[in-house]
């Protein structure tokens, strides 16, 4: 697992050859990379929700109590697991229209290794401060678009152009589902299992 991640930052084109000449199963890529990688957001959210806080101007750190940062970590990892599930899901439906015909263990897969900047870039919630998420927010979405732009056409062995137009479908359908999940989001916290702060 380590050395694909290492691969995908260093040499995406070559290690999108590798990944897509193993066989993997959904459940072993379950369990060596996406319930360990979709962990490092969750876990330091809550750490740096309970722990350090955010300031807004001079005043004090907010911080959440730890129940409910509790609850909002484990809904938050369910939610990315769902999401990898989800995104191979529409990858595995999609890929009849461009004539490729990969199983649906190779999409997850893919989707798996796709957000994997997603999943670094989580490393930020140690330190809740709105511009360095905003910054490493930023550099982590445009590096996944890179590997999703990338990946494609190698991993589904479709000319660049086709690949282009799946890419772009795929990353319309990732919105997609990011708003859905900020529309849950809103409505769980209207029916009270939101945020509660500690003064």
């Amino acid at each position: 697992m380590i050395h694909h991640v290492l691969g995908l930052f260093t040499h995406p084109d070559q290690e999108w050859q590798e990944i897509r000449g193993e066989e993997e199963s959904i459940s072993h890529m379950y369990l060596t990379h996406v319930l360990l990688l979709a962990a490092i957001p969750a876990v330091s959210a809550y750490i740096g929700t309970t722990q350090v806080g955010w300031t807004i101007g001079n005043g004090a750190p907010v911080m959440l109590t730890e129940g409910s940062a509790m609850a909002m970590t484990i809904l938050s990892y369910l939610a990315m697991l769902a999401g990898v599930a989800v995104m191979g899901a529409f990858i595995h439906w999609m890929a009849r229209t461009y004539d490729a015909s990969p199983t649906m263990t190779q999409c997850v897969v893919f989707a798996a290794y796709t957000a994997t900047p997603l999943f670094i870039g989580g490393l930020a919630a140690l330190y809740p401060n709105l511009w360095l998420a905003m910054a490493v927010g930023t550099a982590a979405i445009c590096y996944t678009v890179y590997l999703l732009y990338v990946g494609i056409p190698t991993f589904m062995n479709i000319p660049k152009d086709e690949g282009f137009l799946f890419s772009s479908s795929v990353l319309a359908v990732g919105l997609v589902v990011l708003v859905a999940m900020i529309a849950l989001s809103v409505v769980l916290w209207g029916s009270g299992i939101g945020p509660i702060y500690r003064y």
